[in-house]
């Protein structure tokens, strides 16, 4: 995380230089644009400041030609002959932005700052997506141990045709794992979900097994059931847990034999499907209740995949909101927000009793401008995140709060939460906090 210091007069240079290094920032030097592109092929910068006039191609040419090679890099442009003719068209062609001489080493340091910033921000989303593009076959986002294991057993149990029990709390992503097994699998048919909490009993058979005309009132022609309609495919089993024990006898047979018969038929019809069952409930402990077929039990209790909450995998947290905000971003054709390292922190350590589903309804929310900054509103539970992770958030949350009164002035910021303006710089970029944000807009 570099700056390509980019200027002809010496004096500017080593004023220059010596400022962004007494702000910590490492610098590397150049005197035209030709030898600034040449430094930029081997070694590309984490932001540019460049001098408007220079020998040669001047600090505009320079700033189309990185626009060309990476549209999201910071480049600021300088100049001690400057009007706000030249300063409109820096920003029309993409200048993050644009310094009339002689400016302070505050100023300087401020402006660059807030450039490796938002820099370091653009590198991780590229990061995360470069994940998410990477497990995008599977749809089973995360790189903790816990998913890996998941990934694992899919991957193990895909191709042997076995019947799958799927168990995770609501909102883990079980029918996300049973859409990878079927994917895997190599079966040619569809992929059939049946809600079992949604079925009424009075027409269970006739949507499973399907009916013979005149089987009922209304039965006017045959129908083909959602097992026999899978031929060649997969059945996912949702909320087994919340099927009648009549219906779970019906169910039973079905999966032992493979056969059915049509409500209001005689003949046997062979099915071919792979059964995929996904239970939030322990099935074991419902059975020793007496709430759930033993034999049942026992007969989807052959190759178990067990979905982990998401407060069990925070550390996969980033890599999901990535993925689900671009998912958003391209339903609502917005464009993705950017989260800070505080506001990140703030999302790792809730606790997420929805799971997946309550973080993409987040990110949901996020995209459409709906969701405040700092995400859920819940108070976080004290064990849910360490302490350097709460302190993160709240320190944010004050530092957000003096930005704002103060109008991003940082300052007056400083003087008012009476700390060293040097201090509050650095609090500032650790945590990812941009000061324009709460600047009132320029007329």
């Amino acid at each position: 995380m570099h700056v390509l210091l980019i200027e002809d007069d010496p004096i500017v240079m080593i004023g220059a230089t010596q400022a962004l290094r007494l702000a910590n920032m490492e610098t590397r030097q150049a005197t035209s644009v030709e030898a600034a592109l040449n430094q930029f092929a081997s070694e590309r910068p984490a932001a540019i400041l460049s001098d408007v006039r220079l020998p040669g191609a001047d600090g505009f040419a320079l700033l189309r030609r990185v626009r060309e090679l990476d549209s999201e890099l910071p480049v600021i442009l300088m100049t001690g002959h400057g009007d706000i003719r030249m300063a409109v068209e820096a920003m029309h062609l993409g200048a993050y932005d644009f310094l009339e001489k002689p400016f302070s080493s505050d100023r300087l340091a401020d402006v660059v700052r807030r450039a490796l910033e938002k820099r370091g921000l653009v590198l991780e989303n590229r990061r995360l997506q470069a994940l998410v593009e990477a497990q995008h076959g599977q749809g089973l986002v995360g790189q903790t141990t816990a998913m890996n294991e998941v990934r694992r057993r899919v991957v193990a149990l895909a191709p042997t045709q076995v019947d799958v029990l799927l168990r995770g709390e609501t909102g883990t992503g079980k029918e996300v794992v049973a859409r990878a097994i079927h994917e895997a699998s190599g079966r040619t048919g569809p992929f059939v979900a049946i809600n079992c909490g949604a079925l009424p009993e009075s027409i269970f058979e006739s949507e499973m097994f399907g009916h013979e005309a005149g089987a009922f009132t209304g039965a006017t022609r045959r129908r083909v059931g959602k097992l026999e309609h899978a031929r060649g495919g997969t059945v996912l089993l949702d909320e087994i847990e919340s099927l009648p024990m009549s219906q779970q006898v019906k169910l039973l047979r079905v999966l032992q034999e493979r056969v059915i018969e049509r409500l209001g038929g005689n003949d046997p019809v062979r099915i071919d499907c792979r059964f995929i069952a996904a239970a939030k409930s322990d099935l074991k402990a419902l059975s020793d209740a007496g709430q759930f077929r033993h034999d049942l039990y026992y007969r989807l209790h052959v190759a178990t995949i067990e979905l982990p909450p998401l407060r069990e995998r925070r550390d996969d947290i980033p890599l999901l909101l990535a993925h689900c905000l671009r998912l958003s971003a391209d339903r609502y054709h917005t464009p993705p927000p950017t989260l800070s390292q505080a506001e990140l922190s703030h999302w790792m350590a809730h606790d997420w009793p929805g799971n997946v589903r309550e973080l993409h309804n987040a990110a949901e929310r996020m995209c459409l401008g709906l969701e405040p900054g700092m995400g859920p509103c819940e108070p976080v539970a004290a064990e849910a995140a360490s302490l350097s992770t709460q302190l993160d958030a709240f320190e944010w949350r004050l530092l957000t709060q003096a930005l704002r009164e103060c109008q991003g002035q940082v300052s007056l910021a400083a003087e008012r939460l009476q700390v060293p303006r040097k201090t509050l710089y650095d609090k500032i970029a650790r945590l990812k906090i941009d000061p324009a944000a709460f600047r009132a807009p320029r007329v």
